[in-house]
Formats: structure tokens, C-alpha cells, sequence
């Protein structure tokens, strides 16, 4: 058993929605309980403010986040790799967990188009909460 808290770095290509929206929910919704990074293979220079009233509507401010570009650091640092669409801009390394979440780009998209998103975003990123931090029973 680790002391050790998790982090978990979300790439997509531009760091601008998505992965942004994604960085947003664990960290309001875990707290400190895990680190989280987010990157962009091509990142841009500033945050889809789309995703930033879609979070808003939630009650979690991304307004002031930047877009980061990906780095190899970052994921050596990172317990759990999850991409959106960056496909092979991301580097391997062993023993590292990766997923890729298969999510609509918001860029471009209106709020009515990028609420989806953001939900299908929240319902990953409970279950992803769920398996990153077991509920520990109080046995007293």
C-alpha cells in the first residue's frame, strides 16, 4: 500500500477542450486526492470558450487554465494516460495504464453540441475516480 497519490494526465490534440473539461471535473471532484495534468499535442493558445461556459454550467471554473503542450516528463510522471484523440502523438512507457476516450472534438461546436461532451466526460471521470480510489470501509 502507497502513500503515493495518483496522477492522471489527459492529453488531447489542442488542450483546449476536452482534455481541459476532463482536468476540470477530477479535480473538483477528487480534490487532492489526485494529481491531475492535462497537455495538448498541438496545443492552442487559449482554452474553447465553449467548454469554459459548459464547465461553468457545472460550477467548475477552467476560465482560467492554459493550454500546456504534451510533454515526455509529464507522462513519465503520470500513473494513468488517458487520451482523446491524440492518437500516436503520445509517447509509451512501460507500466504506465493508457486509455483512449473516444470523445467528439468541441471545437467549432456550439454549447448545445459540447453539453454532451462534457457529460459523457463527467460520467468517465466518476467511474475513473471510482477505480483510482477505492472506498476504504470504516471498521471501527
Amino acid at each position: 500500500m502507497t502513500d503515493k497519490k495518483p496522477t492522471v494526465l489527459f492529453v488531447c490534440v489542442h488542450n483546449a477542450g476536452r482534455s481541459q473539461m476532463a482536468a476540470g471535473y477530477l479535480r473538483a471532484l477528487a480534490g487532492n486526492r489526485i494529481e491531475v495534468l492535462s497537455a495538448g499535442s498541438a496545443p492552442k493558445d487559449e482554452i474553447n470558450p465553449v467548454a469554459v461556459q459548459a464547465m461553468a454550467e457545472e460550477g467548475i471554473d477552467i476560465a482560467g487554465n492554459t493550454p500546456k503542450v504534451l510533454t515526455v516528463d509529464a507522462v513519465k510522471e503520470s500513473d494513468v494516460v488517458i487520451t482523446m484523440g491524440c492518437g500516436d502523438a503520445c509517447p509509451i512507457f512501460p507500466g504506465k495504464r493508457y486509455e483512449d476516450w473516444e470523445l467528439d472534438d468541441p471545437a467549432g461546436q456550439g454549447i448545445d453540441a459540447v453539453r454532451p461532451i462534457r457529460d459523457e466526460i463527467r460520467s468517465r471521470v466518476d467511474g475513473l475516480i471510482a477505480e483510482l480510489l477505492p472506498v476504504i470501509a470504516d471498521h471501527d
